[in-house]
């Protein structure tokens, strides 16, 4: 079922919007790159030029409403893309059980890995703390442009939620669970499909148009990105000035530090300790597969090339790197995994949301479960951190602050993911030749 159900990685797939179809003029990325930059500009202009009060009412009347249409778009797409997408990848992943000790071997090294990406992110959010370095009047300014959703949204989160709450979480009984419970019914039922006759078929179809749809109004958003993400970082960057740049550098900093980690210190200690591989000759052997998943962005569009280096840079079997590749590119996305748990602890700290540890422990779990969900497009992983906002009582307007740097941190993200795909795929190589 894995290459029936096609959810490829993250910069192709069905519904990609604007940036999948060639077209004469700059590539959507660079078109977003310079709106937040033409925003950041003009806004910062504005800050300095302009009485506070004034600039705040044309702001909120003229500039805001522009990037919330944009926002707005992604936001009411969350749950059937979320559902579906989730639903689609496990259901992909029911061939692994008729592959036996390969399968669940696979199973194992994607759950082990994809826990030590999340909690190197979660971790290091909790140590450099990047989005509580906004000065206390900036935050509350920030508050105040996210009007009425944000009392709300600090009431819920300053909420304990204990471990023992996660199973009232999952029914959607327990406070902020609702999304949680999504997760969890998209998770049984791609189980239940793949152990149900062949008469899913046409349900499996169902949730592949679903998904599909989805994936064309996601397209449509992003082609608005360019101007929304201009105005949200001129709504921001007028009203606080350089405070939220300097911020928004440090999320950045994070980021990439994390990936840094979990791409040369896991990968490294897994392929030298169960490979039995060199870490030098392992990145050395791999590099093409690695600069080709930093350049387009996609760990499908990537596939042929891993599947090429794992086999005669990495003297891979031929059956093992086309099965674990080829589910890697669908389930094992340990950057994204990472990346969502910084980005969401960010703005959690950026609003002064204080997250307890049960909280943490869900953004950990849902953030692993993102890494089948996340949505196979240039911002598809948005909606999953929404989703993941929305659980923990955090405003999902906040997303608008990490927008315009999305982009160069999804080439980041795809290589670590990437990466870790031919990482699995040594070490299933090996215990099968043991």
């Amino acid at each position: 079922m894995a290459d029936a159900i096609d959810k490829p990685g993250e910069g192709s797939g069905p519904g990609k919007g604007a940036e999948s179809s060639p077209r004469k003029g700059l590539a959507l990325y660079w078109q977003i790159l310079i709106g937040l930059g033409a925003g950041a500009a003009a806004g910062l202009a504005a800050h300095a030029l302009f009485p506070p009060a004034r600039l705040q009412w044309a702001v909120d009347t003229f500039i805001a409403p522009v990037g919330q249409v944009f926002l707005r778009l992604i936001f009411m797409v969350v749950i059937p893309l979320v559902f579906s997408a989730l639903v689609l990848g496990v259901a992909g992943i029911g061939d692994v059980r008729r592959l036996g000790r390969m399968g669940l071997r696979t199973l194992l090294f994607t759950v082990v890995l994809s826990g030590a990406s999340v909690l190197i992110g979660v971790g290091l959010a909790n140590v450099i703390r990047p989005g509580a370095r906004l000065s206390e009047e900036n935050r509350q300014g920030l508050r105040e442009q996210v009007k009425g959703k944000t009392p709300r949204a600090v009431e819920q989160a300053r909420q304990a939620k204990p471990v023992q709450e996660m199973v009232g979480a999952l029914d959607g009984s327990s406070p902020g669970g609702g999304m949680l419970a999504v997760m969890f019914f998209a998770l049984m039922t791609g189980i239940a499909i793949t152990v149900a006759p062949q008469r899913t078929g046409p349900l499996v179809a169902v949730f592949e148009g679903l998904y599909d749809v989805s994936m064309t109004i996601i397209g449509w958003a992003m082609r608005l990105a360019p101007l929304g993400v201009g105005a949200l970082v001129f709504s921001l960057t007028a009203s606080l000035g350089l405070d939220i740049l300097r911020t928004l550098a440090w999320y950045v900093l994070t980021v990439v530090l994390g990936l840094t980690l979990h791409l040369f210190g896991v990968y490294s200690l897994v392929v030298w300790l169960v490979a039995r591989v060199s870490p030098r000759r392992f990145f050395g052997r791999i590099r093409e597969a690695m600069l080709t998943a930093f350049g387009t962005s996609s760990s499908s569009a990537t596939l042929p090339i891993s599947l090429r280096v794992g086999e005669e840079g990495l003297g891979l079997n031929r059956d093992v790197t086309r099965f674990v590749l080829t589910v890697g590119a669908t389930a094992n996305q340990n950057g994204t995994a990472l990346y969502e748990g910084i980005t969401v602890l960010f703005l959690a700290q950026v609003f002064g949301v204080d997250l307890s540890m049960g909280q943490q422990f869900v953004v950990l779990l849902m953030s692993m479960m993102a890494g089948i969900g996340t949505a196979g497009v240039p911002g598809g992983s948005l909606p999953l951190v929404v989703m993941v906002l929305l659980a923990v009582g955090i405003p999902v307007e906040g997303i608008g602050i990490i927008l315009g740097v999305d982009r160069v941190l999804d080439m980041c993200r795809t290589t670590v993911n990437v990466t870790g795909d031919l990482a699995i795929a040594a070490c299933v190589d090996r215990a099968e030749r043991a």
